[in-house]
């Protein structure tokens, strides 16, 4: 005579597996609206903040070569007069750094300023109710 017999396997999934499994399941979730929206929010407000600063330090770096330059020619080459005129361009692009800095920031937070604070009342609204 046969008996039938079932057999249960039970296994147990640890920590690690778990969060694993959970981040590749978030790829393939939809997105939710709020998410987007964050995303969108951060992306501007970078925009803000670093276009300026990347801007204002190029033309600083700029600036201070072309001074170092003209140092160069007057103090190793003994070229006075050219020396001089290359430290005074490159003087000025180094004094412009930080007003070209401020204006640009200005600008662009004027132009994405009313954008963000829209957005992040969207959120803000969501998640208070």
């Amino acid at each position: 005579m046969k008996i039938n017999k079932f057999i249960y396997k039970y296994e147990t999934i640890d920590d690690k597996t778990k969060r694993e499994v959970s981040k590749i399941r978030q790829k393939y979730l939809p997105k939710s609206e709020n998410e987007s929206k964050i995303k969108l929010l951060n992306k501007l407000n970078k925009k803000v903040q670093v276009i300026p600063t990347i801007v204002a330090i190029i033309l600083g770096i700029l600036g201070v070569l072309i001074f170092g330059l003209g140092l160069t020619m007057v103090l190793e080459w003994s070229l006075f007069l050219w020396g001089i005129l290359v430290s005074l361009v490159g003087f000025i692009p180094s004094i412009l750094a930080y007003p070209v800095y401020t204006k640009l920031h200005k600008i662009l937070k004027d132009k994405y300023g009313e954008t963000i604070i829209n957005l992040s009342n969207e959120i803000l609204s969501k998640n208070d109710k």
